[in-house]
């Protein structure tokens, strides 16, 4: 396991980064940072009312950002996929107070602008990166066609 982590390390940095991933991944990660950066300005800072613990925020609204940040970094598609889903928490997140507190509205406007960049920087770079490496899912055809034909074959041995 080890070696292979270390083979697919060495293979990302012989496969040079086209101009088009590099613009993806430089979108994802001033869209992360940017998130975070806001997040922390918005509750900690701008906020009037404290109603949250800063152990709630840190805990909510920061810590789920920082846990996908190294491997944002150093540009690793696989954890620019996953990021995709914890970005998720903060688009529902800022479509929320857009709806329900309207004193809100700006600071929900760009942390949906950041969510949105991070969410298309990271699967853009996850899909196109992956592709480029040669890691990427095959289509559900091939896989299909490839199941049909080991099928195939076990029951031609049986008989």
């Amino acid at each position: 396991m080890q070696q292979s982590n270390e083979a697919l390390n060495l293979s990302a940095q012989q496969v040079p980064m086209s101009a088009k991933v590099k613009r993806y991944r430089y979108l994802a990660l001033i869209g992360h940072v940017g998130l975070l950066a806001w997040m922390t300005i918005w509750y900690l800072i701008l906020s009037d009312s404290h109603e949250y613990s800063m152990t709630f925020v840190i805990v909510i609204y920061l810590l789920p950002l920082l846990l996908p940040l190294h491997g944002i970094i150093k540009a690793k598609p696989y954890t620019h996929a996953w990021s995709c889903f914890i970005v998720l928490w903060y688009l529902m997140h800022s479509a929320t107070v857009m709806y329900v507190e309207p004193s809100y509205i700006y600071h929900a406007i760009v942390e949906m602008v950041f969510v949105i960049m991070m969410f298309v920087g990271c699967s853009m770079f996850a899909r196109l990166r992956g592709k480029e490496l040669g890691t990427g899912l095959p289509k559900l055809s091939k896989v299909m066609q490839q199941e049909k034909v080991l099928f195939e074959r076990s029951h031609q041995d049986e008989n």
